[in-house]
């Protein structure tokens, strides 16, 4: 394909598209804690926090249905279409140009389930409620770009877009 400037070839990627579910409950005076899970054995920020459910968005399903089916997956719990609250949509990169490390994240919220969540899988060693304003008492750190979902979302400054590992301008 062309560039319709004349300049030259226009390279495109690929983007890998996940699903992120932020299971959130209110705790006393209105903090909200969130449901992380402590990653082990994935190859991939092993010994960091994360999100209680996230995964790739399979081939035929819709972001919506690929949250449900991880939540489900990961934490054993049923989830209702209707009860998903977008967040954010983030592109991020590693910069690499690899279309592995290219991605659009999906985040989003729910406050209703069926189930009490707990570990389904071997690729995390903890599940813990966590007080969206205390995260740095954890011990260990938290996924870096879902880090900055949490904390935004924390302060109130969470927008509908995101960017993360690109320049800043």
């Amino acid at each position: 394909m062309s560039d319709p400037s004349g300049a030259g070839p226009v390279h495109r990627y690929r983007v890998v598209p996940a699903a992120y579910v932020l299971l959130l409950r209110e705790e006393t005076m209105g903090a909200d804690s969130v449901l992380l899970q402590l990653r082990t054995g994935t190859g991939f920020m092993d010994g960091y926090w994360a999100c209680g459910a996230a995964g790739h968005v399979e081939a035929g399903e819709s972001v919506l249905e690929a949250a449900v089916r991880e939540a489900h997956e990961e934490l054993g719990v049923s989830l209702s279409l209707a009860d998903l609250v977008p967040l954010t949509a983030m592109h991020r990169t590693q910069g690499t140009g690899l279309a592995i490390d290219e991605r659009v994240d999906f985040f989003l919220a729910c406050r209703r389930w069926d189930g009490e969540p707990v570990l389904q899988e071997a690729k995390a060693a903890d599940l813990r409620w966590v007080r969206l304003d205390a995260l740095d008492f954890l011990g260990e750190p938290v996924v870096p770009h879902e880090r900055h979902v949490l904390d935004a979302l924390a302060a109130g400054t969470l927008t509908p877009v995101t960017t993360f590992g690109f320049p800043q301008h």
